[in-house]
C-alpha cells in the first residue's frame, strides 16, 4: 500500500531499468514464497532504478530468520556468507549477482553504546518506517513486483529532497550515524535535506559521538567520492557534525579582519577541492602522472592541505597575515586527525606527505630551480606526483587573471622540465652510483650508522649532480671519508 502511487510512466521507467535482472528478482522472490516467507527489493536498488542509475549490489528485507535465509538460499545460490547474522544478514552469489538479504528489523542504541541494539520484526512496513530517509524506504514485493512506498519516497525523490519517515529526532536517536548518511546522499544524490531533517541534526550533533570512527571515517570517504562533496561538506559544517567528526574544517572559517588581509581559508579549500576534482582523469586514462577519479587520497589532500593555517597565523607589523611553515603544521594535524579517524597506514602517510609538499612548488619562481632541486621534487613526491601536479595547481585560486596564468605557466614549465629530466634518468628506481657493499669495501668499514651516512651523502650528490659514473662517485667518497672524524688518525 503506497502513501501515493507514483506516475505509470515513471514506475514503468524503473521497472524498465531492472529488466536486465528482473528474472532473478522473480525467481529468488518464488524461492522465498514457496518457503513461506515474504522479500521485497529494497533501499537503494528501488531508488536508484527511479533515478535510472544501477546499484552494485542487490539489497533485500524479507520476513526469514538468517537461518532460515540461509537453508532458502540453499542449492539455489552459488555461494552464501554470514555478513552479519547477529544483524540478520546474509550474503550470496547467484551467477554474476551479488545479493544482501536482511531480516525484517529495527536498529536502535543504549545511551552510550557504539554498537545498535537488534530487534527482528514480523512485517515490511514496520521495517520501511525504520530506515533512514523515505526515498530509501520504498521497496518492490516479490515475486509479484509490487511497489510499495508508504512514506512518499518517490515525491521526496523528486523533489530532491531528504525527509525521514520517522520524526528526525527518533530516527537519529535509533542510528546517529544516518547524520552523516545524509551530507553523504547530498554528495552522491545532489539532493537537499528538509529542513526539519537539518534542525535535528544540529540539535543532535554531539550524539554522532557514540558510533565507532570507523563507521564515521567509510561516510567521509563516500561523501568525498560522491559527485558534489562541497555540498555534503557544507552540510556537515552548517549542522556542527563536522565539530566532531573533521573539526580542522570548521576551524579554518578564521575572523576576516576589517581589511580583509586574507580569503576565507575554508572557502578557499573547497575550491581547491573541487578544482582537483576537475583535474581528475576519466577512467581508462593512461600516463605516468595521472589520476583516475574518483581518487579519494587526492580528495583528502585538497580538502585539508591548508589546516595549519589557524594554529599558525601571525598578523605582522605592515598589516599583512602570515603563515609560516603551515604546511608543515598541517601534515602534522593530518597524521593526527586521519589516525583518529581508524585511516591505513598508507593513505595517511600519502595526504599528510601531499600537504607537506603542497607549497614546494612556489620556491621555483620564474624557473629559478636548479636540475637538482627538479630533481628532488621528483623524488621526494615520488609516485604521489601526479597528485601533487594536481594538488598544486588546484591551490590556485586567485581572482587575478594575470596571476593565474603566471602561475599556471610556471607550473607547465616545471613538468616539461621535469619530464625532460625522466627521458634522461630513471628517477623510480635512482640509487647512488655506489651500493652499499661498494661502499664498505671502498672504505674498509662494517655496516653501520656510518655506512648509512655515506650512503646518503652519495644519494644527495646523485640528486644534485645527476649521473657521474663509478670513478667520480669513489672519488667524492674518499673525499667525504677523509673529512670524518671517524677516519681521523691524529
Amino acid at each position: 500500500m503506497s502513501k501515493s502511487e507514483p506516475a505509470p510512466e515513471l514506475l514503468a521507467q524503473a521497472v524498465r531499468h531492472l529488466q536486465p535482472v528482473t528474472p532473478l528478482l522473480v525467481e529468488v522472490g518464488q524461492l522465498f514464497a514457496d518457503a513461506g516467507h515474504e522479500l521485497a527489493l529494497v533501499g537503494g536498488p528501488v531508488r536508484d532504478a527511479f533515478l535510472g542509475r544501477t546499484s552494485p549490489d542487490l539489497d533485500f528485507t524479507c520476513s526469514a530468520r538468517p537461518d532460515e535465509i540461509e537453508s532458502t538460499l540453499a542449492g539455489w545460490a552459488d555461494t552464501t556468507w554470514d555478513v552479519g547474522r547477529e544483524f540478520g544478514t546474509i550474503g550470496a552469489r547467484r551467477g554474476g549477482h551479488t545479493l544482501e538479504i536482511t531480516t525484517y528489523r529495527a536498529d536502535a542504541y543504549e545511551e552510550d553504546s557504539r554498537k545498535p541494539i537488534v530487534a527482528f520484526g514480523d512485517n515490511l512496513t514496520e521495517d520501511l518506517v525504520r530506515r533512514d530517509f523515505t526515498m530509501n524506504a520504498m521497496a518492490l514485493r516479490l515475486p509479484q513486483l509490487e511497489f510499495v512506498d508508504p512514506h512518499g519516497g518517490l515525491d521526496d525523490l523528486a523533489h530532491e529532497l531528504l525527509v525521514t519517515p520517522h520524526a528526525p529526532e527518533i530516527s537519529f536517536s535509533d542510528d546517529p550515524l544516518r547524520m552523516m548518511r545524509a551530507a553523504r546522499f547530498v554528495s552522491q544524490l545532489d539532493v537537499r535535506v528538509a529542513p526539519d531533517v537539518a534542525e535535528a541534526m544540529t540539535q543532535m550533533a554531539d550524539r554522532i559521538a557514540i558510533v565507532s570512527a570507523e563507521r564515521v571515517r567509510d561516510e567521509i570517504n563516500k561523501l568525498l567520492l560522491g559527485a558534489h562533496p562541497r555540498a555534503g561538506l557544507e552540510v556537515l559544517v552548517d549542522t556542527g557534525l563536522s565539530e566532531h567528526v573533521l573539526p580542522e574544517l570548521p576551524a579554518l572559517k578564521l575572523e576576516v579582519d576589517e581589511h580583509h588581509r586574507h580569503k576565507d581559508v575554508y572557502d578557499h579549500s573547497l575550491i581547491v577541492l573541487e578544482q582537483a576534482i576537475d583535474l581528475e582523469e576519466e577512467p581508462g586514462a593512461t600516463g605516468e602522472d595521472v589520476v583516475v577519479g574518483p581518487d579519494l587520497t587526492l580528495r583528502l589532500a585538497a580538502l585539508l592541505h591548508d589546516i595549519g593555517k589557524p594554529a599558525t597565523r601571525r598578523f605582522e607589523s605592515g598589516g599583512g597575515v602570515s603563515f609560516h611553515h603551515h604546511e608543515v603544521v598541517g601534515a602534522k594535524l593530518v597524521r593526527k586527525r586521519l589516525r583518529a579517524l581508524r585511516y591505513d597506514k598508507e593513505t595517511i602517510a600519502s595526504v599528510s606527505r601531499l600537504v607537506e609538499l603542497h607549497l614546494r612548488f612556489h620556491g621555483y619562481g620564474s624557473g629559478a630551480w636548479t636540475d637538482s632541486a627538479v630533481r628532488r621534487y621528483i623524488t621526494d613526491a615520488g609516485p604521489l606526483l601526479g597528485r601533487l601536479h594536481k594538488l598544486t595547481r588546484s591551490d590556485c585560486t586567485t581572482r587575478n587573471r594575470r596571476k593565474a596564468t603566471m602561475l599556471a605557466a610556471t607550473y607547465d614549465d616545471l613538468e616539461q622540465r621535469i619530464n625532460q629530466l625522466r627521458e634522461l634518468e630513471e628517477f623510480k628506481a635512482i640509487r647512488p652510483e655506489l651500493n652499499g657493499n661498494e661502499i664498505a669495501e671502498i672504505l674498509g668499514i662494517s655496516p653501520g650508522p656510518v655506512l648509512g651516512r655515506a650512503y646518503k651523502h652519495l644519494l644527495a650528490m646523485r640528486l644534485d649532480q645527476g649521473p657521474t659514473g663509478r670513478d667520480v662517485a669513489v672519488a667524492e667518497l674518499r673525499r667525504w671519508w677523509a673529512e670524518q672524524p671517524e677516519n681521523s688518525t691524529s
